[in-house]
């Protein structure tokens, strides 16, 4: 596994043909919604004389569909793209998911830049070389572990983020501070309004954290065959709500209610106790991000549970906690201890 440059920064425009060495051609993969700003990016390397190429695909998780990599392997294609040409990634994490893809499968694998601009995308999507595409089956079931010669994160990007875009990002954020530093929650609470403004020098630090925490974590497990998997605190119930709704739903928003969750898988197995259960569900609300769900789209949700990329040998498998930092695997659990859970997150 190769080490790759993390910067994080404030107008890094100006970075991104450092990491360039080589190339001739760069293909800007971006979502429609950052169409302005891939083209003020195609003027800065055009600057430095490559030849670039703009590939505006949906927004969110439309995005991440084979047909969308198909559109993109024909531009390649047409293009002549060779191995010594480039992939970047400018947008949030389902953008830099579809990104990597695109990268790892063209002549099986070109250079990747990961260029996120949402919080999510800076300390998770974009971090640790998962790539992935959606299916009507269920989130992430394709795809390829495939690490970016560089992630480039400009923290003002932030300052043009919808406020729930940013607070979604946070379910990413307050999840490290559940499964390994609870001091991130310590400073979350005591912060909240700092730790939402893009200006401030706290949310810069928290989003460094966070990378770190990543980093460590998937640099010792990269193909997610042990410590990696905890990094799925709440994305096993996360994933199947994202499924259920057709991927409409922020990401974030679904881990906020799949770590409610998960706490009170926790504490039915006596591992945590009320008041660290309470303590998710004040603090995810306090972000503004939902803890509840549904009480009619149970079966729909078990059923996309039991296609969850984690599932071994038909058993279907969650991210637990014997307390604050402390993660676990729970498995071997029956549809009615899940369905006795579900009923303490229903709306």
């Amino acid at each position: 596994m190769h080490e790759y440059p993390v910067i994080v920064g404030r107008a890094l425009l100006d970075e991104v043909h450092k990491h360039l060495d080589g190339v001739r051609k760069v293909l800007v993969v971006h979502p429609q919604a950052l169409t302005s700003s891939a083209e003020e990016l195609k003027l800065n390397l055009d600057s430095h004389k490559f030849e670039v190429i703009l590939a505006g695909i949906p927004d969110g998780d439309d995005s991440k569909r084979v047909e969308v990599a198909s559109f993109a392997w024909q531009i390649m294609g047409q293009a002549d793209f060779n191995r010594n040409d480039a992939v970047l990634g400018l947008g949030g994490g389902a953008t830099t998911d579809m990104a990597g893809f695109i990268a790892s499968t063209w002549l099986r694998g070109v250079k990747y830049i990961a260029i996120p601009t949402t919080l999510l995308a800076m300390v998770d999507a974009a971090i640790g070389g998962k790539t992935g595409l959606n299916t009507s089956e269920g989130k992430n079931l394709v795809g390829t572990f495939y690490l970016p010669s560089a992630v480039i994160a400009d923290i003002d990007t932030l300052k043009t983020l919808p406020k729930h875009d940013l607070t979604a990002g946070f379910a990413e954020v307050v999840k490290y501070g559940f499964v390994y530093q609870p001091k991130i929650l310590d400073v979350v609470e005591d912060n909240l309004d700092s730790v939402l403004d893009p200006d401030s020098g706290l949310l810069e630090e928290l989003i460094n954290q966070s990378i770190a925490i990543k980093r460590e974590v998937t640099e010792n497990d990269f193909k997610e065959s042990g410590e990696r998997e905890f990094l799925n605190y709440g994305h096993t119930l996360g994933h199947a709500i994202e499924n259920v709704e057709r991927y409409q739903w922020r990401h974030g928003a679904a881990i906020s209610i799949g770590m409610v969750f998960a706490a009170e898988l926790s504490m039915s197995k006596g591992n945590l106790d009320e008041k660290q259960v309470d303590r998710h569900r004040k603090l995810l609300t306090s972000l503004g991000l939902p803890v509840s769900y549904r009480g009619d789209r149970w079966p729909q949700l078990f059923d996309a549970l039991k296609k969850d990329k984690k599932v071994r040998g038909g058993i279907i498998r969650f991210v637990t906690l014997k307390g604050f930092g402390k993660p676990e695997i729970t498995s071997s659990l029956t549809e009615e201890e899940l369905f006795s859970t579900y009923q303490s997150i229903i709306d």
